[in-house]
């Protein structure tokens, strides 16, 4: 059964940018440049039945192009053992639209709604065990007012996602370009 999701892959130039963060603790699992992404919707394990037609519902999703401004560094938990590093997003109503479209794509095809409340960011590094206090003390304040300009959106992928012991391997099953509705198959 495939496991999905929905997302925004960054630009080239974006990833650049994110990769020079991407540095500090060794025992880091760093997202590659190629996956890094801002999930829009987690789907989880699907029928084929079910994947098909959440591809199918995600082309009816049209939107006008934005802009997208990543800002901020945060972990989750938000508290405790850290597990994740990431870039935030500065509040954008037009990705909040874009996410609910999306939600009610998954909806229709009857998947659950998540349980988790929606927090947009990039992943730049997942943790075993958690590096010591110094070191993450050190690199949130180091990057804490980290903001990169704003870039274009006007599209997003349906992802399938394979796990493996050294991280998970995305594969983008289809493209939407939300401005026309056109959906890519890869």
């Amino acid at each position: 059964m495939p496991r999905l999701f929905v997302a925004i892959p960054m630009p080239p130039d974006v990833a650049d940018t994110l990769d020079k963060l991407s540095h500090g603790f060794p025992d880091a699992r760093w997202t590659d440049l190629d996956d890094l992404h801002l999930t829009l919707r987690f789907v989880g394990e699907v029928d084929h039945n079910t994947f098909y037609e959440i591809g199918e519902l995600l082309a009816g999703v049209s939107l006008p192009p934005f802009d997208l401004e990543l800002a901020g560094i945060g972990q989750f938990p938000p508290r405790g053992a850290l597990r994740q590093l990431w870039v935030g997003v500065a509040p954008n109503e037009s990705l909040e639209r874009l996410r609910r479209r999306v939600d009610r794509c998954v909806a229709e095809a009857g998947v659950p709604p998540e349980g988790r409340k929606f927090v947009p960011h990039v992943t730049l590094a997942r943790f075993r065990q958690p590096p010591p206090e110094h070191r993450l003390a050190t690199f949130l304040e180091r990057h804490s007012l980290v903001r990169l300009p704003p870039f274009p959106v006007s599209s997003f992928g349906l992802y399938s996602s394979i796990l493996r012991s050294e991280g998970a391997e995305h594969v983008l099953e289809a493209e939407y370009d939300f401005v026309t509705g056109v959906m890519a198959r890869h």
